[in-house]
């Protein structure tokens, strides 16, 4: 029998394709290359020829990681790119680039402007249309060491400690690897993307361990809640385990889970997701906390078996079992966290705290997530 759980979720996508496609809709990134393609290469190959320099859109945005939809041109978004120059082209030729693109630049590409009102409060720039020029672009002539640095709070390219990695939330990676590179005379992007790329493989199986112990702390309250007579709070534990098995599989499949907004959205992307998506959906959907621990045991059974399949430890009972005599079906996550922990052959990594994790583990605070200072003053933690 079909499964209505995934004919919902295939009928989201969906929709959520068909407003990307509306007439008249030009993703960001399609709309940042034909701005590099059809005006700002041209110019600076006429007027600047021999400058070296890195063309691309990466870092923040709904559209670089490619989820922008008509909705995302109201805030932040429109014909823009990053240029990145050596230090010394900077310093000699920055000033002149980003005067040449104000005055050269069209006021408008496909119908979206290139000009930028002031940033407002929380540093959001709009849209605002000109007649004529010069325009307040938003291409940001930089180098890549200044820009990993107010991205990630230190430069990439000067090596990553270990405790660079712990403290740099997954968003931010997944911000620098995604996107699209237009022009890389030095190679400097590509080899900046590939070693921010994903977390060495001692430190992916400490943060995997990390997501098992998890939801090892948890599972037994789907059903201890629903025996009080606490269905809100079975819910809401439900709920934690569906967003810790949906970052489990991120990592299962190498891949850099994004902000809430769009974790959903990167989930359905993924291998797994045709399969595991369905059942997280009947574990939120359930109407009693029975039902609800039925489905969290399949969804547990799929993300053991991927586990298995990883070949990272010796294979793992998939099937849930009793917690210590009490009449819950849980997975008992612990035994893979130390199976994980039995593997990591990196000292300092096994010396870390075992079920830590990175940043994004410890805290969902967007005022500590979204401020490289802040993670980076965490630091400690992992002492």
């Amino acid at each position: 029998m079909d499964d209505p759980g995934q004919d919902e979720l295939i009928d989201i996508d969906a929709a959520a394709l068909a407003e990307v496609a509306r007439p008249g809709f030009v993703a960001g990134l399609e709309l940042a290359e034909e701005l590099y393609s059809e005006v700002v290469e041209p110019l600076l190959s006429r007027r600047m020829p021999g400058l070296a320099y890195g063309a691309a859109l990466i870092g923040e945005g709904s559209e670089v990681l490619g989820f922008d939809t008509p909705v995302s041109t109201d805030h932040h978004w429109g014909p823009r790119l990053q240029l990145f120059l050596a230090e010394q082209d900077v310093e000699r030729h920055g000033s002149a680039v980003d005067e040449l693109l104000r005055n050269e630049l069209p006021v408008e590409l496909h119908g979206y402007s290139t000009n930028f009102g002031a940033p407002d409060g929380i540093g959001v720039r709009l849209l605002v249309p000109k007649e004529s020029g010069p325009v307040d672009h938003m291409i940001d002539v930089t180098t890549l060491s200044q820009f990993t640095r107010r991205r990630l709070g230190f430069d990439s390219r000067e090596g990553l400690t270990l405790k660079d990695w712990l403290v740099t939330p997954q968003q931010r990676l997944l911000e620098l690897t995604a996107g699209r590179v237009f022009r890389d005379d030095e190679g400097a992007l590509a080899e900046m993307r590939a070693a921010l790329a994903f977390y060495p493989d001692p430190l992916w199986l400490y943060v995997m361990a990390a997501e098992w112990q998890r939801i090892s702390e948890v599972d037994p309250f789907v059903g201890r809640t629903g025996v009080a007579g606490n269905d809100t709070g079975s819910r809401v534990v439900a709920a934690s385990i569906v967003r810790r098995l949906m970052r489990l599989a991120f990592l299962q499949e190498k891949r850099y889970a994004p902000y809430e907004k769009w974790l959903g959205s990167a989930f359905a992307r993924l291998q797994c997701a045709r399969r595991l998506g369905p059942v997280l959906g009947r574990v939120l959907g359930a109407y009693d906390w029975t039902q609800r621990e039925g489905h969290l045991g399949e969804a547990y059974r799929i993300v053991a078996t991927l586990h298995n399949n990883l070949g990272v430890t010796d294979p793992l009972e998939t099937e849930p079992s009793g917690f210590h005599g009490r009449p819950y079906k849980v997975i008992h996550g612990d035994r893979f966290a130390e199976a994980l922990h039995e593997r990591i052959d990196h000292p300092a990594v096994q010396g870390l705290p075992r079920g830590l994790g990175a940043i994004d583990q410890v805290t969902t605070s967007v005022a500590v997530l979204s401020k490289p200072e802040r993670c980076r003053a965490l630091a400690s933690l992992w002492n």
